[in-house]
């Protein structure tokens, strides 16, 4: 493998956060990149920073809340152009506390999987929406 195979890819985590059958989903602010497009809370891994350590981060960040880590899911690419390529990098999680606070995001809402398929997603979210509802139906 080249050195230079992940020159330009930025791994960015995202929380699946799960309750009573539905996950937490946060539309985009109007200042945000891809504004208004909806997407699993998350953020950039910074240097010598864990998968884990970063998504806790970015959650308490962005949300105001803690949560427990269960279960990495599978990675998606996606190029946003040639000089934006993101390894989105997804974790099934649960809050630890409740009480949000969107420092960042317009609204977040809760979602089934028929809920959240008719929604404006961000693209590099889109695989990780279908792959996580194909394996995780809500019971």
């Amino acid at each position: 493998m080249s050195k230079f195979s992940n020159l330009h890819t930025t791994k960015v985590t995202c929380a699946i956060i799960e309750h009573e059958g539905k996950v937490l989903c946060a539309q985009r602010s109007e200042q945000m990149k891809h504004p208004l497009k909806w997407e699993f809370p998350g953020g950039k891994v910074e240097v010598d920073e864990s998968l884990e350590e970063c998504l806790q981060r970015e959650i308490l960040e962005e949300l105001g809340v803690k949560i427990e880590i269960l279960e990495r899911l599978p990675s998606s690419h996606h190029s946003y152009s040639a000089k934006l390529k993101i390894k989105l990098i997804p974790f099934r999680c649960r809050l630890l506390s409740t009480q949000i606070k969107l420092k960042e995001h317009l609204q977040i809402s809760w979602f089934t999987s028929k809920e959240a398929a008719t929604y404006d997603w961000a693209e590099a979210d889109i695989p990780v929406l279908k792959q996580y509802f194909l394996h995780h139906n809500e019971h």
